[in-house]
């Protein structure tokens, strides 16, 4: 599947798995998780991801802030 590389803006592969993001572009290269947490971090567009993860968690969990998710 193709996503935006959140580095150069061109398009990277998700792989089939969801496992990894890679980039041939600029070599951007991690584990999809680790990419949520880069994007959440780097892109305000996208800060809220890191509390729809929380909410899949269970009721009364509070999701925190980025820093208590590194």
């Amino acid at each position: 599947m193709k996503i935006k590389c959140p580095k150069c803006r061109e398009d990277a592969v998700l792989s089939p798995d969801f496992a990894k993001v890679k980039c041939g572009t600029c070599e951007f290269d991690m584990s999809y998780g680790d990419y949520v947490e880069y994007v959440a971090h780097n892109d305000p567009t996208y800060s809220d991801i890191l509390s729809d993860y929380a909410g899949a968690a269970g009721k009364g969990q509070s999701s925190g802030t980025l820093d208590e998710w590194d």
